[in-house]
């Protein structure tokens, strides 16, 4: 069994970032994101990635802090539209953007993650999205080609881990994940709890260590809410 576990963030890239590389983050807006392997790619200061993320973090925090620092050269997402960063990079012709439906953002990740190359999909077709894709029509319903997608590295984030790799998400901080876990020829996690072999129950575990390679406990994680709602709390009488 091969050791697994790093002291830290920047220790865990060393050696497996580099320039041009396509990279898959975790994450939905601010949820589930890996805060301090995002953090040491910043110092490590690899440039021209291409990222793939369901968005962009915002304007100082997530991956808006990669933005920030011109490390990315291109965006896979669904959604971008709380980084205004990311807005006028994209409109001054110097951040390269590949929409994707969120649902088909998530199924090209698994495909990837499964070994399919590619599959036909009904969202899209007719629109800007299916222009230059290849389309077929199946029992008088059209549909549009996407492909699967493999990352370089893959940074995810979990709630637990065991020191095979072995990972439990929490909640809605499961998002994009796990996908991304199995998309990856190299997986990172960050995680909260780091447990001993044998102290997670099986069928508790939403990600098998088969498909993790470093782990990296996290310190110091702001879990930032992207937009705080709070209702007046009723008086009690």
């Amino acid at each position: 069994m091969r050791h697994k576990v790093y002291p830290d963030a920047k220790s865990a890239l060393d050696g497996v970032i580099s320039d041009g590389m396509l990279v898959m983050a975790g994450g939905f807006g601010l949820c589930g994101i890996p805060e301090n392997l995002i953090a040491a790619i910043r110092e490590l200061g690899p440039k021209h990635l291409t990222v793939v993320s369901n968005n962009c973090g915002v304007d100082d925090f997530g991956l808006g802090i990669l933005l920030a620092n011109g490390q990315i050269k291109k965006m896979i997402s669904s959604y971008v539209g709380e980084n205004k960063l990311f807005e006028q990079l994209y409109l001054a012709g110097d951040l390269e953007l590949e929409f994707n439906p969120q649902g088909t953002l998530a199924e090209r990740i698994r495909a990837g993650g499964a070994g399919i190359a590619g599959f036909y999909t009904k969202t899209g077709y007719g629109t800007i999205i299916a222009e230059g894709k290849p389309t077929r029509e199946f029992n008088g319903q059209h549909y549009v080609l996407e492909t699967g997608l493999v990352a370089d590295l893959s940074i995810i984030k979990a709630w637990k881990a065991d020191k095979e790799g072995n990972l439990v998400y929490r909640k809605t901080a499961r998002n994009f994940n796990p996908m991304m876990a199995t998309a990856g020829k190299l997986t990172i996690v960050e995680v909260e709890e780091l447990v001993e072999i044998g102290e997670l129950d099986p069928e508790n575990i939403h990600t098998p260590g088969i498909y993790v390679d470093r782990i990296v406990v996290e310190v110091g994680a702001e879990k930032r809410i992207e937009k705080v709602t709070t209702r007046k709390r009723e008086e009690v009488k």
